[in-house]
Formats: structure tokens, sequence, C-alpha cells
């Protein structure tokens, strides 16, 4: 069976190939060498220079490439790296119009990099085809969303977005919360996939990983330039961990989804707890749009209770939920946006789209979901 041809899960698990290997090893070794020898002179194995290709980074990323239906993929060094690469694109007085609820560190990169680089980000709610279509200017370059969005779990429709656009914007889809498990930009129009493979790419909160997947191999030739001159790559160590946990996407989706679902009925039948936010949910204004797009709702939740004290009475007393923050792991994750994820976004601008100081998120783990509403519900008891 040729390695294209396999299912999502079965390509999670024997996508990644060693092209060198010569022993029959089951695993992609870890190639921790800095340089590569040349047999001669004018000729190269194919590798020179860590920073440029490595084998167990080049497996993995030509993995990524495959489970995104991409051209190209690239690793690097965490997300923030992907994302700092990605805006290499851009030219100054560029236009990007972006989704407006986004996970705090993008914010961070536009408003403090991005600007001062001469770039102008505007922010709207993308899930508003009208609004997007008013905010597109002559020298609008990219369309940047996240959908889910972090931490509000807002949807946007991606096949439509990229139907209002032309072909000259670029339409960028952060898709660190479903994964290509879930959902497939590419697939549906999207140019460019970010991914933070911290999260659950990686799967185990042990390691810092980020992706950039390509549909135009012209778009991917110009980022492998700026690749090998930033040099914010990712390591073969990481590489090799990163290869490890994709090998149990599927499972660890499958079940952090299952118990995120229960968790959520759940949440929304608890006195102390005002609003949940979760596509999965009947009463979530994104669940058909999700349903289309989508193949699962994921297993981030965020919930808004209904007093302060509150939020952080169920922070202190957690027991065997993790108070940190990250995504995406084996354990589940307790984040409190306002002080960690989102703490650089300005007051304003976290008060008007809900991000105030009775919001939790939660990353669902893969514990028994019995064990998790427990003791959930032990620290909404603590008055």
């Amino acid at each position: 069976m040729m390695v294209t041809s396999m299912k999502l899960a079965t390509l999670c698990l024997h996508g990644a190939r060693d092209g060198n290997n010569t022993t029959g090893a089951l695993t992609v070794p870890i190639y921790q060498s800095a340089t590569f020898a040349h047999p001669a002179v004018g000729r190269s194995t194919g590798y020179d220079y860590t920073r440029i290709q490595n084998p167990t980074r080049q497996a993995l990323e030509e993995l990524v490439t495959k489970l995104e239906n991409g051209v190209d993929s690239l690793a690097f060094a965490s997300g923030m790296a992907a994302m700092s690469a990605l805006m290499e694109l851009f030219n100054p007085n560029d236009h990007i119009v972006a989704s407006n609820d986004l996970y705090g560190g993008s914010i961070r990169l536009f408003r403090n990099i991005s600007q001062k680089n001469g770039l102008t980000v505007e922010y709207i709610d993308t899930g508003n085809i009208s609004a997007l279509k008013a905010a597109l200017r002559p020298e609008t370059r990219a369309v940047f969303i996240e959908t889910p969005t972090n931490p509000m779990m807002k949807i946007t429709d991606i096949a439509a977005v990229r139907s209002v656009l032309p072909p000259e914007i670029s339409l960028i889809v952060d898709n660190t919360f479903l994964t290509p498990y879930f959902q497939r930009p590419l697939d549906l129009g999207a140019d460019l996939v970010l991914h933070s493979g911290t999260k659950y790419l990686s799967g185990h909160n042990d390691t810092l990983a980020g992706f950039l997947i390509v549909a135009d191999t012209r778009i991917a030739e110009k980022l492998r330039e700026i690749y090998k001159t930033i040099g914010a790559i990712l390591s073969p160590f990481d590489s090799f961990l990163v290869i490890r946990g994709l090998k149990t996407l599927p499972l660890r989706l499958e079940k952090s989804q299952t118990n995120a679902q229960i968790l959520a009925e759940w949440l929304t039948k608890q006195p102390k707890v005002t609003t949940v936010y979760y596509p999965g949910l009947p009463n979530h204004p994104g669940r058909e749009i999700s349903l289309r797009q989508a193949t699962g709702f994921g297993a981030m939740i965020s919930f808004e209770v209904d007093h302060e004290e509150t939020a952080k009475n169920i922070l202190e007393n957690i027991k065997l939920i993790l108070y940190a923050e990250s995504l995406g792991g084996v354990e589940t994750l307790i984040t409190y946006p306002i002080l960690q994820t989102h703490a650089d976004v300005p007051k304003e601008i976290r008060e008007s789209l809900g991000l105030n100081n009775r919001l939790l998120r939660l990353s669902v783990g893969v514990e028994d979901v019995e064990d998790l509403i427990d003791d959930l519900s032990q620290a909404l008891s603590i008055n």
C-alpha cells in the first residue's frame, strides 16, 4: 500500500518514513547532527546543514504535508516562530484582516512586531461575511482566521471566506484547535495553515513546535528561503517527539472530544456556570458550520461563571485538573485567559470580546470523564 493512499488514522501511524533506513528500524531515527559530509566536490547526500534540512525533520514535514493535503510543510521551533516567519511574506503598507478573537500571542506579534514593520492589521468578526467584504482594501494581502477561535470558540466558514476573496489575497487558517484529523482548511480553499505543534500534534506537553503547511509551491519556495535565513527550525530530537505524538493523534482526539462533549453538557447544568462555549452544544451559533466543514468539534471548552470569586475558587481548589497554560495534551488543563494566554491583550479589547475575570478555558484530556466531573464539582461547591 502506498503511504499516500492510507486513511488519516493509518497515515498518522505509518506516514513518517526514513528514506535512509537500511536497518529495519520501526521509528525514524534522531539524526542529531548539525552538518553533513559531502561525498565529493559538487555532490551532496541531499543534506548539508540542519538549519536547512535534516532527515528527522524532513520525515515529520512530509507527514504533516500529507495530513493537511498540502504541497509542503515547514517545522519550526514553536508556533510563534512559525507565525513570525509567516509574517515575513508581507511588505510594509500591506493590510491584513484578522479574526477579532485570537490567541493572545498572535495579537501581541501583530501589535508589537508586524505593525512596527509597517503592516496594518484590522480585527473583525470573520464569521460575518458582509463585515469581511467591507474590510477588504486594495492593499489587503491576507485574511487570518482561527476557527474555532481562542478562547471564545467562534466559528468562521472557511469556504465562504474564500469565496469572497480575490485570488491575490491569501487565506491563512490557524488549525491548532481541530488539527487535520477534524478539519482540513486547504481542502476548503485556504492557502496556508498554521499550527502550534506544541498542542495536539505533539500531544504530551513535552515539546515546543510550530508548522506552516502550504497549498502553493511558489509560496512554499518563499517560505523555505525565509526558513533557512531566520533559522527558527525544529530540532531533530523535537521532530522525533512530534512524530511519536502524531502516532496517537486520532486516539487522543477521539477520547478528548468524547470527554469534552460530556463535560460541556454537564457544565450547562451547574448553577454557578452562566455560559458554556463549545461548538458541540446544540445552541452554539457555529454548530451548523462546524458540521459542514469539520468532522469533529474538538476538545476545547470555555465557560463563564457567576463571579470572579467562583473562577478563582475553581483554580485554587482543583485537585486533578491542572491550572496551567497551553492545551492539547493528554492531561486536562484549565486556563485563566485574562492572566495567562490573553494577558497582553488590551483590557478594552478583552472586555468587548467577553474575555472577563469570570471566563475559564478547559483543554479536556483523556482521563476518565467521571474523575474530571468529580474534580470540577468539588471545586464549584466551595463558597
